[in-house]
């Protein structure tokens, strides 16, 4: 649901705010505190005005100094009072905004862990980016400051028009009055003021992807020459961006001004019929002062309400998107008792964790995505004994990472199961079994940070020569030999201060250093020249003895070795068993196999006749 359509359900009823209240329960202490300070300020405020009073009427129309010295130590006194109420009450709502903040950002953090892939591949990265920092932000706004605001303004106003009925009110009734004007002014201003922050925010997403776009899409950009083109694009969202920031500001301005008006027009009056009953000795000149003072500091609380209000409101898609990730369940899942066994991701049990050895047998297994209507796999069977080498062949799109991510519980089977070690792998922890897998991904990333700091992303506690010897054992030692700062060379963002082989390479090593018994190489080497990619087949020769490994392969003549290829076409294994079998049955396998042969035929031959050319 988009926000537009969140914020007009939410005009009608606060839906958001009691799902974000079970999340607030360790903060209730810290917030009757903060409202306990704003109470305090609220008072004092109140307060302010009656000493107002009594120094008009009794030390000027009176023209005595009698009590002025109590009265000067009172009013100082009141005053270091308040100097430390604001600072606290300051102090606290800026601690709890930092805090619920922060507390938020990394429940949903680890929630997004627990996830399954699923729900990434529904969801975006800005998506979930922006669920985790920019709502539960505004939401540590709301809990802190909002609730500070709403006691103080809510209890100042109250406090105010209870004084000014005891004090005369017929006189108080004529200032309220102007009560409803302004809360028009300000409910009509206010929308105005809504649909154009909203058109803000909007358009300030769209330039900030548009500013992305354009410096991560740069060499395209100067390939294809379309800088004109980005440059008039750019220029147009800037433009609209300032058209309507402008006349944000003018409605922003014409509230302040209709505010100022209104409150002006309540001063008036006040004066008027205040200024005849102080002449008609009715009134005394300082209770006329007070009641200026409470008619004008009334109207901040009136103009805070109606704001607030729209805000809430805001707020109120925030709440309901935060909530939303929260209560999402994942699709794959351990079960209490494997909790309690095993423990879960954050707090593992790794003392009555079994030692794993990569037995993995597939048992009448069918499967389909979450968010999918066909099935992928149809009972489906296949036993894989520990040490076991298995490719996995296909076009592209062909739908050959199914059988890895049900292999590394990535999704669970629809129906079936899979047992690890003889065990359903539902018997044990994830985090048992991701840790004994290691994962080479077709687009190799890595973290920002040094190249020891990558390595040791999934070993933490490996020393620098079991770092080195990971390294040697895939040919990637020379990376570091040639960097002047050795394991402490930076790798960039992504890994870019690195090219797309050395990357590859890295993250082998990063894989091999956790000694996994379980191996995953996915298209490992279809993104790297063909020399890294000979030193990747090298070293997968070395490194695949004794693990059990799953190849997804992109060339049909490196895994001419595997012990099982299994040959997926739309979804579907079709064919299955070692190299020569599948190139005796003549099928799908084979027409692969035979196309890509002579299409590395042809390349090679080409490629010859291009080399003496050139040498002649």
């Amino acid at each position: 649901m988009m926000e537009e359509e969140y914020t007009k359900i939410n005009h009608l009823r606060f839906f958001g705010i009691p799902k974000i209240l079970p999340h607030l329960k360790p903060y209730v202490g810290p917030m009757i505190f903060m409202m306990a300070f704003a109470l305090a300020g609220s008072l004092i405020d109140i307060v302010y005005p009656k000493f107002q009073e009594y120094a008009i009427n009794h030390y000027i129309a009176d023209e005595t100094l009698d009590t002025v010295v109590p009265f000067a130590i009172l009013y100082a006194s009141l005053l270091i009072f308040q100097v430390i109420v604001n600072f606290t009450a300051t102090y606290l709502g800026m601690r709890m905004e930092m805090i619920v903040g922060r507390d938020l950002k990394k429940k949903a953090f680890d929630h997004l862990q627990t996830l399954s892939f699923s729900y990434f591949n529904r969801n975006s990265v800005g998506y979930v980016h922006s669920r985790v920092m920019s709502d539960t932000g505004r939401i540590g706004t709301l809990i802190s400051w909002y609730l500070l605001d709403c006691i103080w303004n809510g209890a100042y106003m109250i406090g105010a028009i209870v004084v000014m009925f005891r004090t005369n009110w017929k006189l108080t009734l004529l200032v309220l009055t102007v009560i409803p004007v302004v809360t028009a002014i300000v409910g009509f201003m206010q929308k105005k003021l809504t649909d154009a922050n909203r058109r803000i925010r909007e358009l300030n997403s769209r330039i900030t992807g548009s500013f992305n776009e354009g410096i991560t899409g740069s060499k395209t950009v100067k390939t294809l020459g379309t800088e004109d083109r980005l440059d008039t694009e750019f220029r147009k969202k800037t433009g609209e961006m300032k058209r309507v920031s402008v006349l944000e500001s003018r409605f922003r301005g014409t509230l302040w001004t209709s505010l100022s008006v209104a409150s002006y027009i309540a001063l008036a009056l006040v004066l008027k019929l205040g200024g005849d009953l102080t002449r008609e000795k009715i009134m005394a000149v300082g209770t006329l002062s007070l009641f200026m003072s409470y008619s004008m500091g009334i109207m901040h609380p009136i103009r805070w309400i109606v704001n607030s209000v729209s805000q809430l409101i805001t707020v109120q898609v925030n709440i309901e998107r935060l909530t939303g990730l929260l209560e999402t369940e994942s699709d794959v899942s351990d079960s209490p008792e494997v909790v309690e066994k095993y423990g879960d991701m954050f707090d593992p049990k790794r003392e009555n964790w079994e030692e794993l050895k990569g037995d993995i047998e597939f048992d009448d297994v069918s499967f389909r995505y979450p968010d999918g209507d066909e099935m992928i796999l149809e009972h489906f069977s296949l036993k894989v004994p520990e040490g076991t080498n298995v490719a996995i062949v296909g076009e592209t799109g062909a739908g050959k990472s199914t059988l890895v991510n049900l292999v590394c519980r990535f999704f669970e089977p629809t129906e079936g199961r899979i047992l690890i070690d003889g065990r359903d792998a539902r018997e044990r922890s994830q985090l048992w079994l991701h840790s004994g897998i290691g994962y080479v991904l077709q687009t190799p990333h890595l973290f920002s940070g040094t190249i020891r700091d990558n390595l040791k992303y999934g070993a933490p506690d490996a020393t620098d020569e079991e770092i080195m010897d990971a390294l040697r054992l895939v040919s990637a030692d020379g990376i570091v030999e040639k960097s002047e700062k050795g394991l402490d060379t930076e790798v960039g963002e992504g890994g870019d201060l690195l090219s797309t082989g050395e990357k590859q390479l890295l993250s082998f090593a990063r894989a091999i250093l956790c000694d996994p018994r379980i191996l995953v190489l996915d298209e490992a080497t279809s993104s790297v020249d063909t020399f890294t990619e000979q030193v990747i087949q090298n070293a997968i020769g070395k490194v695949i003895e004794g693990r059990t490994t799953f190849m997804i392969a992109h060339r049909l003549s490196t895994i001419r070795s595997a012990d099982v290829i299994l040959v997926v076409r739309d979804g579907k294994i079709v064919e299955s068993g070692a190299h020569r079998e599948l190139l005796a049955k003549h099928g799908y396998y084979y027409n692969l196999y035979t196309r890509q042969y002579e299409a590395e035929a042809t390349e090679a031959a080409f490629q010859a006749v291009m080399e003496g050319g050139a040498s002649s």
